[in-house]
């Protein structure tokens, strides 16, 4: 594969890059199809796919793409922070905003620092090692939870409660890991004072007041703009923020959340949200494919692969089991301060094993921001234990729904006068909906204006003749 690649640069360069996106984009897609038959997310085939495909397997992909193709990275990531940010509507807090906020600090930093004890009090693996790798156990993946849920038909307060956590969950490993980040680069440089660590602090507020700035003009641009620029506007903007990120040296991905939490407070539009998920697949397949072309599965098993004298694969290990402990114990204290139910206290935990989505992003980022032999093995043990979390995380999330009583009904054991009810509330929730919509908002093709006439007038065409009907029956 060298070879033919090798001849194909001498003749056309640009083929070869062509020629792996297509590679690339195959792959990914042909593992979603095993995948989906044994029900594993989306991310798992990514990742296995770039193993296979990659420079440690087949080679299908030259490692200068590879190389040349980690910008893809912060755009993947910054349309995984955007989409988060839908979840961060301030009208879905009140109430229990406190109770939320007490329960995702407690069982996320609860296994940021069962990780930092282990790494660095037990094993001596170093500070930045062991700061960075613990603001990266507190990320929980939402996917495969959410698939879950939908799956069983689970719902009350114990999934609203689940949810919420799972998006909050992101917001603190974003923070964490960006102070855990900044210090560690400091430490490895061997310069660690004030201003070495509070200039990357300052980087990141600024950062996030970037990102709120760009969530309101993100809204200020929308009105009366058609589908298409409705996209391109949103994705020049996330653009610019990324954009901003690496010229001051900082991710991002914070950012692009508030820009995301912002829109969504000041316009109430998921539309946006719903047409990006359409658009960033291919962006997010190329990049998780990538992370897994990187994962030096080999390095896992070298007996001569060691942190300060402690095997790698006793490190991956010991990370996998003692991040399910401190996820369960953390959420267990956090309900009980909350008095939420014993159910729900019992089973919380279990259901914020899957890890990772951000988690893998952020590896990856780790990997390229410190470099050298600590980046490599971060990146390491966080895709392999991933890899093993989303195989038992959606059986823990089912366990959890289960024994929380989440599950007592699904839509077949709904009485047939019940969905008949829901359907009619639903009906008149939607007619409520197109009311409330103003028409002249927005920008119409002419497509679209020709569509809506014919079927007004159909509609109308339709009216008259049951009026007529209804007159000759009488």
């Amino acid at each position: 594969m060298d070879k033919f690649y090798e001849k194909l640069q001498s003749t056309s360069p640009v083929s070869v890059v062509v020629l792996s996106i297509a590679i690339i984009l195959a792959a990914g897609f042909l593992a979603t199809r095993i995948t989906k038959l044994l029900k594993l997310p989306n991310v798992t085939a990514y990742v296995v796919a770039g193993m296979i495909i990659g420079p440690f397997c087949l080679k299908a992909v030259p490692q200068k793409v590879i190389d040349g193709s980690a910008f893809v990275s912060d755009v993947a990531l910054a349309f995984i922070a955007f989409s988060a940010g839908e979840f961060f509507r301030f009208s879905s807090f009140k109430g229990k905003g406190r109770q939320l906020i007490i329960i995702t600090l407690f069982e996320s930093l609860t296994a940021s620092l069962f990780v930092f004890v282990l790494t660095y009090f037990v094993l001596g693996l170093g500070t930045a090692f062991s700061l960075v790798l613990s603001a990266l156990a507190s990320a929980t993946a939402p996917a495969s939870t959410l698939m879950t849920i939908r799956q069983t038909g689970a719902k009350g307060d114990f999934v609203d409660t689940l949810i919420s956590v799972v998006a909050l969950d992101d917001v603190v490993s974003l923070l964490a890991f960006s102070v855990a980040i900044s210090v560690a680069t400091a430490t490895i440089a061997g310069s660690v004072d004030a201003k070495t660590v509070a200039l990357p602090i300052v980087y990141n507020l600024l950062m996030i007041i970037l990102g709120a700035l760009a969530g309101f003009a993100l809204k200020l641009l929308m009105a009366k703009r058609s589908t298409d620029n409705r996209l391109i506007v949103s994705v020049a903007l996330l653009f610019t923020v990324c954009g901003a990120g690496a010229a001051l040296g900082v991710s991002p991905l914070m950012a692009c959340m508030v820009m995301g939490a912002v829109y969504i407070n000041a316009s109430d539009d998921d539309r946006l949200f719903k047409q990006l998920n359409y658009f960033s697949p291919p962006f997010l397949l190329v990049f998780f494919v990538r992370s897994g072309m990187s994962f030096r599965l080999d390095t896992l098993f070298d007996s001569s692969a060691k942190v300060a004298g402690v095997p790698l694969l006793v490190i991956g290990c010991l990370y996998f089991f003692v991040r399910i402990l401190g996820k369960y114990a953390g959420a267990f204290v956090g309900c009980k301060i909350c008095k939420k139910p014993k159910k729900s206290t019992r089973s919380l935990g279990l259901a914020l094993i899957p890890q990772a989505g951000v988690a893998i992003g952020l590896s990856e980022l780790a990997a390229r921001t410190i470099g050298g032999e600590t980046g490599v093995v971060i990146q390491t043990v966080i895709m392999s234990s991933s890899i093993l979390y989303e195989l038992i995380g959606p059986a823990m999330a089912k366990l959890a729904l289960n024994l929380s009583g989440a599950t007592g009904g699904t839509e077949a054991e709904i009485p047939k006068e019940q969905t008949a009810s829901r359907r009619e509330e639903l009906i008149e929730r939607m007619n409520a909906i197109q009311a409330e919509i103003d028409r002249e908002n927005y920008a119409r093709s002419d497509e679209e204006k020709e569509f809506v006439a014919a079927a007004e007038e159909n509609e109308e065409l339709f009216l008259r003749d049951k009026n007529r009907k209804f007159i000759n029956r009488r």
